[in-house]
Parts: structure tokens; sequence; C-alpha cells
């Protein structure tokens, strides 16, 4: 669906005055502003609706599961617990040895009473 566009005659334009091309300038910019805002209400219904259709097509697709019982609390979590008692139950236990690392940066650390020696800065002339 396309809008007409008013386009102004291109002599009007030369010849109006800088108070009327900042009028002419300000009205495109507010009428660019109010598009924008028609934009995003229809985006925002776009995305509603959207969602609402995909909403209604798992519903449709998963039309099985959403009809099953629901179990009661105690039971989930009763197979919860289940589930994790055996988290891996086919693994085999790998005895780990553990060596502990050396000290990062041991050796360059500096004692704090001692101060920092500086390299002595040029003096730069200004021109």
């Amino acid at each position: 669906m396309a809008l007409p566009r008013i386009v102004p005659p291109l002599d009007y334009l030369r010849e109006a005055s800088p108070a009327s091309l900042q009028s002419f300038e300000l009205a495109r910019l507010n009428h660019a502003a109010n598009l924008r805002r028609e934009i995003g209400t229809l985006i925002d219904q776009w995305i509603q609706e959207t969602s609402e259709a995909l909403l209604a097509r798992w519903m449709l697709d998963n039309r099985n599961s959403i009809h099953e019982p629901i179990r009661p609390s105690p039971d989930l979590y009763q197979s919860f617990l289940e589930s994790a008692s055996a988290p891996l139950p086919n693994s085999q236990s790998i005895p780990a040895e553990f060596v502990s690392a050396p000290p990062r940066f041991a050796d360059s650390r500096q004692p704090l009473g001692r101060s920092i020696d500086r390299k002595p800065q040029k003096h730069r002339s200004t021109a």
C-alpha cells in the first residue's frame, strides 16, 4: 500500500526564505517521526500476533502431551532424586592424581617498601 507523497516544487524550495526552509524541514522531520512511531506500533502488533499463532501451532503439534495428567509435586521430586542418584551409571572411577602448580609471578614481585626507578623524561620544546 503506497501512500501518495507530496513533493514540493523545486522552484519553491529554491526561492524560499531561510525561515520557510526551516519550517519545511521541521514538518518533514515531524512526519518522519510519526511514521517511525507507527512502524514501531505495527511491529509490536506483528510480534504479538505471530507469537500467538506459534503458540497455537505448538499446542496443535503437542496436543497429546498437553492432555496428560499432571503428576503431583512429590512424584516429580522423587523421579528427580532417582535420576540424580546415578548420573553416569556406566562410568568407571578413575583415580586422579593432583599435582600442585608452582606459584605464578613469585620471583617478579618487588618488596613494597622499595621505590620504583623511573626513566628520565625528555622535555619537549614548544614552537
